[in-house]
Order: structure tokens, then C-alpha cells, then sequence
């Protein structure tokens, strides 16, 4: 399962909320806010549709992809999480 289509979209939607919270913290500039607001949003679409298209996952973690933000990252700690549990069980199971 290729998950980097994924997990750039999680890194991109992370980074572009913390570009508009210190513009928000600091100087309030309009045209930031103008071409960053909708990095963002394309970004936070694109990790729902890509988790949604996520075969053989559990509708659950699916379901974490709708959460703003953390969503994407949660998903892919899931992920990752079960790859490396079924991999130490095939490990264990070949000794």
C-alpha cells in the first residue's frame, strides 16, 4: 500500500494551518491568508479522498481522515502501526 500520495497531503495541510496561525499571531497580512486558506482546504480534501480510497482499511481510520489537521497524521500512525504489528507476527511465524 502506497501511502505517500497521503502522507503528503497530511504534511502539506499541517504545515499550511501553522503558516496561517503565525500569520493570524503576527502580522495578519491579507494576501497570506489569501493564497495559503486554500492550500489548506485542498489539502484537507485531498487527505479524505485519499483515505477513503485506502483499500482494505478499517472505516474507523477511514473515519479519523474527517477530523481537521491531525486527521491525516492519525491515519497514517495507524497505518503504520498495523504494517508493523503484521510484519513482526510474519516475522515470528517464519521463526
Amino acid at each position: 500500500m502506497n501511502l505517500t500520495p497521503l502522507r503528503r497531503a497530511a504534511i502539506i495541510e499541517t504545515l499550511s494551518l501553522v503558516l496561517l496561525l503565525l500569520n493570524l499571531a503576527t502580522a495578519h497580512l491579507p494576501v497570506i491568508s489569501t493564497l495559503i486558506g486554500p492550500v489548506h482546504g485542498c489539502a484537507y480534501l485531498a487527505v479524505i479522498v485519499l483515505a477513503f480510497r485506502l483499500p482494505e482499511t478499517r472505516r474507523g481510520v477511514k473515519a479519523l481522515a474527517l477530523f481537521p489537521v491531525v486527521g491525516g497524521l492519525l491515519i497514517l500512525r495507524a497505518l503504520t502501526d498495523r504494517q508493523s504489528t503484521t510484519n513482526e507476527r510474519k516475522d515470528q511465524s517464519c521463526s
